[in-house]
Order: structure tokens, then sequence, then C-alpha cells
């Protein structure tokens, strides 16, 4: 089992993913970027966890299609 992550990270990271998707990539480097110019986490866990939860869905949306 993994570690369950809260509704802020879901909602966040939904909201990001759908206004910034097109940016967002499957490469947890390069979606940090992207998370640091456009969330204002209060931690870098915070952030960590956001970006590795886009990372997540971007790679379960490329190998559905």
């Amino acid at each position: 089992m993994g570690r369950i992550k809260t509704k802020l990270i879901k909602r966040v990271t939904r909201e990001l993913m759908h206004n910034h998707s097109d940016e967002m990539g499957s490469s947890f480097n390069e979606n940090k970027k992207v998370v640091l110019k456009y969330v204002d986490a209060q931690s870098k866990k915070l952030s960590n966890m956001i970006t590795g939860y886009a990372t997540r869905l971007k790679k379960k949306t490329a190998v559905a299609q």
C-alpha cells in the first residue's frame, strides 16, 4: 500500500492539471518547476507531494491513451 493523499493535495493538483496540463510531463523534475511556478506551497514537502501526484496522474493518463 502507498501513502494516502489528502483532499488538499488532490484538489490543488486537479486544479493545476486542469489549468496547466499542457506544461506538465511525465518527469518529476520538470513538473516540480511548473508546480513551483504556479502553486504557493507552504513547505517543500507539500510541493513535492503535489508534484508527485501530478506526475502520477500524467503517467496514468498517458498509459490509458
